[in-house]
């Protein structure tokens, strides 16, 4: 919990008056794909602010570097140098909605090189639903900039991880204004959101599913799902679902996925409308 807390501090110490921000490593001995997308979105954030950036590469350390340049985050913003795959889900940017893209992404790059034993019909539903995370961020999020995802697999800890962040307004902003509740704590703002059926889009719109089925699938798993936005913090896996409120404020969403990877899971039953329950 301290490194996402010590990320929403850089994000807070942004929106202080600087003319300069210098991002240096040298303190820096391991970083996680949620601290990838992370940097990547705060990068791209102060250039949006014209504000001068210098990124110090000489302080990264070897290891992490190589990491870095695995990913594709050094090609994005440091060296004309491709990634290659590896354990790694690459680093990516999306600054409009890009349903093709990011579906064949999140199909081919997070869930489909056999690092998760599951159906196609399962795997195809989970691409949905996570799919349903960027679709809220680019439609309800007013982000400027975008949205950032990162992830890694971990064999020795037989764990799956993919992080999707953006910098937007933050889903219990979304939440109060839908429901015309401007006091509403961000706890229960987001079990709302992550209640069967809830959703802000107005009109004849489909959509709502995604968090609930995204819940579901985590818990069978025995994986671990946690969302940041606002002060406002969620956690589930196969032994809570806990909603509440912390110290630390990030004005957009974080969700953090692990999965784990030696347990196999199967849809047996499923239909398009999300009426059947999974096993």
């Amino acid at each position: 919990m301290k490194d996402f807390d010590k990320l929403f501090q850089l994000w807070e110490q942004l929106n202080e008056d600087c003319s300069e921000v210098i991002i240096d490593f040298s303190k820096c001995y391991f970083l996680r794909p949620n601290a990838v997308a992370f940097l990547g979105g705060l990068i791209r954030l102060i250039q949006s602010r014209s504000i001068k950036l210098i990124i110090n590469r000489d302080s990264i350390h070897k290891n992490i570097k190589m990491n870095l340049e695995q990913n594709g985050f050094m090609y994005a913003f440091c060296e004309n140098k491709e990634s290659w795959q590896g354990n790694s889900i690459p680093y990516r940017e999306d600054k409009k909605q890009d349903k093709d893209g990011l579906v064949d992404y999140l199909a081919e790059k997070w869930l489909g090189r056999d690092w998760v034993d599951i159906s196609q019909n399962l795997r195809n539903l989970i691409v949905g639903t996570v799919w349903e995370i960027y679709a809220n961020a680019f439609e309800h999020g007013q982000t400027d900039i975008g949205v950032f995802s990162c992830g890694q697999h971990y064999p020795k800890l037989k764990e799956l991880k993919l992080t999707v962040v953006d910098f937007g307004v933050g889903i219990p902003k979304n939440v109060r204004l839908f429901q015309n509740l401007p006091d509403l704590p961000a706890d229960e703002a987001l079990k709302w959101a992550f209640e069967a059926g809830n959703t802000t889009r107005r009109g004849n719109v489909t959509g709502g599913v995604g968090l609930d089925y995204l819940k579901r699938f985590v818990k069978m798993n025995g994986g671990k799902l946690e969302f940041f936005s606002h002060n406002g913090y969620v956690l589930i896996n196969k032994d809570e679902e806990t909603y509440q409120n912390r110290p630390t404020f990030f004005g957009g969403t974080l969700v953090n996925i692990t999965l784990q990877c030696d347990e196999a899971i199967y849809v047996l039953a499923s239909d398009t409308d999300g009426d059947a329950p999974l096993f």
